[in-house]
């Protein structure tokens, strides 16, 4: 057998899949989540140790959320993206270790997952064999095992989307390192672990509790809401999966624009929030349930965004292949994923490197303050590549923003700009009607 997983409702014969996942997931893609978890569980392990010390972990929180977000079932088919988490959970847990060693803990007491470390392809491939769901002997335990973190994975993604929103709960992230390491506490009892599953149901309910404050307070309560089906005759963009501040970020880039947006599948409940009805270009629901997406998405001639799970792998002719972009935490091989930000602060995309041996010529198509590029450069900058140059189509600064690299506009501009209580326009009391594209404003 080249894989198992029985994660879901989709698994093969209801048992297991065992060769390939029902959900498109291949096995060697299977194989390397498993290690990814496993790194979670270590992860968890320390960082209980260490706030047991009174140290704290900030780190671990995030990564934890969007490490399990990224194996729940049909969010992300890009080994590469799993991959690079591994190597970036194994870069945080030597930090962990090393934290650890300076403050007491006894680390030949930790289960081997904690200690547990590789530099090289080859390595993880050898731990993939040694690690996964039937490394579990006793079925009962193991069923009560994989309960447990299949709960966790839930909590994750509810997690996250509420702390990206600005909402934490740091007695729900506790419980999930507790749950995680607990998996790997051979001393526990059928009896202990019963009480484990069904102390991870009630953290699922506190979970989603948080999730649904998050969203209720950035966006309103859900009210009974007519939806638009079908297209109209604008650009559009389709958005899936269950992100609202993706799509909200979406909404207000493309405002003004021309380019309507839609929502697929698991995206629908997103009219019923009245914050989004503001927003003219918020067209409406395009097809039906997320798994029908292989045919729909054929008919629908224009980008389509994953913000989380519901991706179902197209086929190798699938017209829309190149029309896919994910974010967050979904993934899908030969995608797009569009750049993360971490604590506010652009990054390349996972699967982008830069080196020493490359050089950058940077392009923009308008600056106003040339904020964005001034972030490009620092991104660009901490990977050691060489910048060439700044190429911009159009500078609004009227030539007062200067980079400290070559820099060349093809059309310069002045665009007049005031203080907040100089506009003549807010002292007449004008509407806003478009915001920046950073967001930095809001309607009065």
């Amino acid at each position: 057998m080249s894989m198992f997983c029985f994660q879901c409702q989709e698994t093969a014969k209801g048992t297991g899949c065992t060769v390939s996942g029902v959900c498109g997931k291949k096995d060697d893609l299977a194989r390397r989540m498993d290690v990814l978890i496993y790194l979670c569980k270590g992860i968890s392990t320390l960082s209980l140790e260490l706030n047991n010390k009174g140290i704290t972990t900030p780190e671990v929180n995030p990564f934890i959320l969007n490490s399990l977000f990224q194996t729940i079932t049909n969010a992300n088919f890009d080994k590469a993206a799993i991959t690079k988490s591994i190597y970036h959970g194994l870069e945080l847990k030597r930090k962990l270790l090393k934290l650890a060693n300076e403050n007491g803990v006894d680390i030949n007491k930790l289960p081997e997952a904690a200690t547990w470390d590789a530099n090289t392809e080859e390595e993880i491939q050898a731990k993939e064999t040694e690690v996964g769901v039937l490394t579990t002997k006793d079925e009962d335990i193991r069923s009560l095992r994989e309960l447990v973190v299949y709960g966790v994975k839930g909590m994750a993604a509810y997690a996250e989307h509420a702390h990206n929103l600005g909402f934490v709960d740091e007695d729900i992230y506790n419980f999930m390192k507790k749950a995680l390491a607990s998996t790997l506490d051979n001393s526990l009892s059928i009896n202990d672990l019963i009480n484990l599953v069904l102390q991870t149901g009630e953290y699922g309910v506190k979970t989603m509790a948080l999730l649904d404050k998050a969203n209720t307070t950035k966006y309103g309560n859900p009210e009974i809401t007519k939806v638009d089906l079908g297209v109209r005759n604008n650009p559009g963009i389709l958005v899936s999966g269950h992100d609202l501040l993706d799509l909200e970020e979406l909404l207000i880039q493309t405002e003004g624009t021309g380019i309507d947006v839609y929502t697929h599948g698991e995206m629908l409940p997103a009219h019923y929030y009245p914050y989004f009805k503001k927003f003219k270009h918020f067209a409406g629901n395009y097809g039906n349930a997320w798994w029908k997406q292989r045919e729909e998405f054929e008919t629908f001639n224009c980008p389509i965004l994953f913000t989380t799970n519901c991706i179902v792998p197209p086929f190798e002719k699938a017209t829309y292949k190149d029309r896919i972009y994910t974010t967050g935490a979904a993934g899908l091989d030969g995608a797009m994923h569009i750049a993360d930000r971490e604590n506010g602060k652009m990054k390349f995309r996972r699967d982008f490197v830069l080196d020493q041996k490359n050089l950058v010529l940077i392009v923009e198509d308008v600056i106003t303050t040339g904020y964005s590029v001034q972030e490009v450069i620092e991104v660009v900058e901490e990977t050691g590549a060489k910048i060439i140059g700044i190429g911009i189509l159009v500078d609004r600064s009227g030539g007062r923003i200067q980079f400290k690299y070559t820099f060349h506009p093809l059309l310069q501009m002045e665009v007049k700009t005031y203080p907040p209580d100089e506009c003549p326009l807010c002292q007449e009391h004008v509407e806003l009607q478009k915001r920046g594209s950073r967001n930095l404003l809001t309607n009065p």
